[in-house]
């Protein structure tokens, strides 16, 4: 669940930026942070509450989280970095993340972190915000393609 977290955001932004491809690792580092503030911003106004509480006889596997449900961050910043990366990337690149992305999304409802709506939600945030992000770093539409 690693690629969802924070934390893989300045990873994934400097490896693209140690690799040249600088719109692509500004876009990630957009997005990637954006999915997460905004996913934390988004989650008060919503305010439903984690499974565990909503619904009896959850299995809780690992700790439960203390904060409310939707959207997934998880699924927000994984979602934000495959979007990110997928105009530029190789095919192979593209299999790579669309899988972490996936399996993020999946452990969560696994975990009993997230209803299947949380994710869907924390997705589609993931996507949008990382579209407006590779705009706003040109990499939409530029003409230049850059492979990470």
């Amino acid at each position: 669940m690693q690629y969802g977290t924070f934390g893989t955001v300045p990873v994934l932004a400097g490896m693209m930026a140690l690799r040249g491809r600088t719109r692509t690792a500004a876009a990630v580092a957009l997005g990637g942070t954006s999915a997460w503030l905004l996913g934390k911003a988004v989650k008060p106004l919503v305010g439903r509450a984690r499974p565990a509480t909503l619904l009896p006889h959850v299995r809780l596997r690992g700790k439960e989280e203390g904060d409310l449900g939707f959207p997934s961050g998880h699924a927000a910043v994984s979602a934000a970095l495959t979007a990110a990366m997928w105009p530029d990337a190789t095919p192979g690149w593209r299999v790579a993340c669309g899988a972490l992305s996936a399996f993020v999304a999946f452990a969560r409802l696994y975990v009993g972190a997230h209803l299947p709506l949380d994710v869907i939600g924390g997705a589609g945030l993931g996507v949008a915000v990382s579209s407006v992000a590779k705009t706003l770093t040109g990499g939409l539409g530029g003409g230049q393609s850059e492979s990470p």
